[in-house]
């Protein structure tokens, strides 16, 4: 650009006003020094833009076209500065959350809700990924925040936990005896079981604590989502390996029985994922408050 924004602004307050003084006003800045500016403008644009006369200024035909285009790009840079000001105060803009079809159903949709509600003009969009991918568009730019099985270890991201979850086995009725005492975990590998596909965190977790008590296991069925990991226990085609905060109502109804074990597996959590080198937007960080009980 040859010449500042500010001479474009103080050429277009000029024109609008068909005045130098009505301009020098609305600008806050002396008479003369719009006149100045003008000056410089049609040397650094080697033409005329103004004519005098006893009521005021007219522009110039080379004036007018320069006008044309000046005034758009005025009220753009205004109307960019009217949406900024909206997003900060959660009046419009966008949020693209990503997170696991099971995190989603059990856990964020009650905070969606209140988010919603609060801030309606926020469009709300929701990946459906494993944690894995989750973390990779993270880092690619695709979403702004994540909602992932924990730990996540990547020096990328920081992570700020939500809520401790707790693995645990559960059977229907054809397996409802091994409900009557503790089961040791080696046991588990003689067992049908059920888990979720090799790549979910959640299998990983569970399968990588029974490897460090020197137990292998083999699933006989693998699935691709925690509710089927409940229905097929349900159905008795064997022992599904399941988060016990998100089973609840199979648990407390009495579908399903959960499997004490001699020693139970090592809580873990859910939690917030979201880039170290770029700030959360307000919209995120208000949900993260939300999810948190700070609102």
């Amino acid at each position: 650009m040859i010449v500042r924004l500010d001479a474009y602004r103080i050429f277009y307050e000029v024109a609008k006003n068909r005045s130098f003084s009505e301009a020098a006003k609305s600008l806050y800045m002396t008479q003369p020094a719009v006149s100045q500016a003008i000056m410089n403008l049609e040397r650094e644009l080697d033409t005329r833009l103004f004519t005098r006369t006893s009521k005021g200024v007219n522009l110039t035909n080379d004036g007018r076209l320069l006008y044309e285009y000046v005034s758009s790009a005025i009220n753009l840079i205004s109307a960019g500065e009217r949406k900024l000001a909206e997003s900060r105060d959660l009046l419009t803009g966008e949020m693209k959350i990503g997170v696991g079809d099971t995190i989603s159903r059990y856990y964020l949709l009650p905070y969606l809700e209140i988010f919603h509600k609060s801030s309606p003009n926020i469009n709300l969009k929701i990946i459906n990924r494993t944690t894995m991918e989750l973390c990779a568009m993270l880092k690619s730019g695709e979403i702004d925040i994540a909602v992932c099985n924990l730990p996540v270890k990547d020096s990328a991201l920081c992570v700020r936990k939500c809520i401790d979850i707790h693995d645990i086995f559960v059977c229907g009725e054809k397996y409802r005896y091994l409900c009557s005492s503790p089961v040791e975990p080696e046991e588990l590998a003689k067992l049908p079981l059920i888990f979720l596909e090799r790549k979910s965190n959640s299998r990983q977790y569970v399968e990588k604590y029974l490897a460090s008590k020197g137990i292998k296991i083999q699933p006989e069925i693998e699935l691709g989502s925690h509710d089927l990991l409940l229905e097929f226990a349900k159905y008795n085609f064997g022992v599904s390996c399941v988060i016990e905060e998100f089973s609840a109502e199979y648990l407390n109804s009495g579908q399903l029985y959960k499997i004490e074990l001699t020693e139970e597996i090592p809580k873990r959590a859910i939690g917030f994922c979201y880039l170290k080198s770029v700030p959360l937007s307000n919209a995120a960080r208000k949900f993260v408050s939300i999810t948190q009980g700070e609102l």
